[in-house]
């Protein structure tokens, strides 16, 4: 296989045009790699019926994916055009996390693009169980997309948290800032550098409820401490004063109205997984990821 770092947009199954596939172009010029695209199909029924009569139904599979591969090939030509290398193939299978692991294994991925679900009606985001797998355990970046507004983003916000000061952690902090604002430099965008200050939860966690009238001018003192662990991280990223921004209050409803209030294309976001039976991401990137006013970009440690 290439050494070539490349792309891979999940086409979804339904053979229909989606919001991903023209963020995949528009990254794939300005990163200047290559593209290539994978459409997962498992059709139960068919499976099923296979075992009662192999011969016709394979007949049936093998066109079901002829035409799923043309339709596919029609939208990588027209990348081709755009100047993208691309590349597509179509696979049948019935656990596609397991095949992305062969691609993750078998290519230099830079990022795996894929489509996330809005229901406008309820203004929510729905992630498939893949898209769970892909956030909670697969080493490469995952970059789910709810809309192309910019086909290219030109709004990018990062997010930090400063509260937790373990080398892992400023080190986490690091990667997520140099993966944004290679993002910003490649598209040409301007970003956001974005800390919400929870002092509810410090209080919660460290000093309990009871101690929150007591408790003013140790609230001030780590006020103080984050927004210089703030400015510090910033100015070693060479973020402008101008573009740093101290929130204080609930994180989750800061970051959306933020990013509404920006007009955020994308999030930039660290997301790890917890100990415990499939605890996922922890609180508050977890219900980000359903709140999200835009798309996101999830690394997680050691993601370069």
């Amino acid at each position: 296989m290439s050494q070539t770092q490349r792309l891979l947009l999940i086409a979804p199954p339904a053979m229909i045009r989606t919001p991903a596939f023209d963020r995949a172009t528009a990254l794939a010029k300005a990163m200047q790699l290559p593209l290539h695209i994978v459409a997962f199909d498992y059709l139960q029924a068919l499976a099923v019926a296979g075992l009662f009569a192999p011969e016709q139904i394979g007949i049936a599979r093998e066109g079901y994916l002829h035409t799923h591969r043309q339709w596919l090939e029609e939208q990588t030509e027209r990348m081709r055009k755009d100047g993208v290398v691309a590349s597509s193939e179509v696979v049948w299978v019935q656990h596609p996390y397991e095949e992305i692991l062969r691609f993750v294994s078998e290519l230099p991925l830079a990022l795996i693009i894929k489509d996330a679900h809005e229901e406008f009606a309820l203004k929510r985001i729905f992630y498939t169980p893949l898209d769970w797998q892909l956030l909670r355990d697969c080493p490469v970046p995952v970059h789910l997309v709810i809309n192309d507004l910019h086909a290219l983003p030109r709004y990018i916000m990062a997010i930090v948290d400063v509260l937790r000061s373990e080398e892992q952690d400023k080190v986490f902090n690091d990667q997520i800032i140099g993966a944004a604002v290679k993002l910003a430099e490649q598209c040409d965008a301007t970003l956001e550098l974005v800390h919400v200050y929870d002092w509810m939860a410090v209080y919660a966690t460290d000093l309990g409820v009871g101690a929150l009238p007591l408790a003013t001018g140790l609230y001030e003192a780590l006020g103080s401490a984050e927004r210089e662990a703030f400015a510090a991280l910033a100015e070693r990223h060479h973020v402008s004063p101008q573009s740093r921004h101290f929130i204080e209050g609930a994180p989750v409803q800061g970051i959306c109205e933020f990013a509404t209030k920006y007009g955020t294309d994308v999030i930039v976001m660290g997301t790890v997984q917890h100990n415990g039976l499939d605890k996922l991401l922890g609180t508050t990137a977890e219900q980000l990821l359903h709140r999200a006013p835009c798309s996101v970009w999830a690394i997680k440690p050691s993601c370069d």
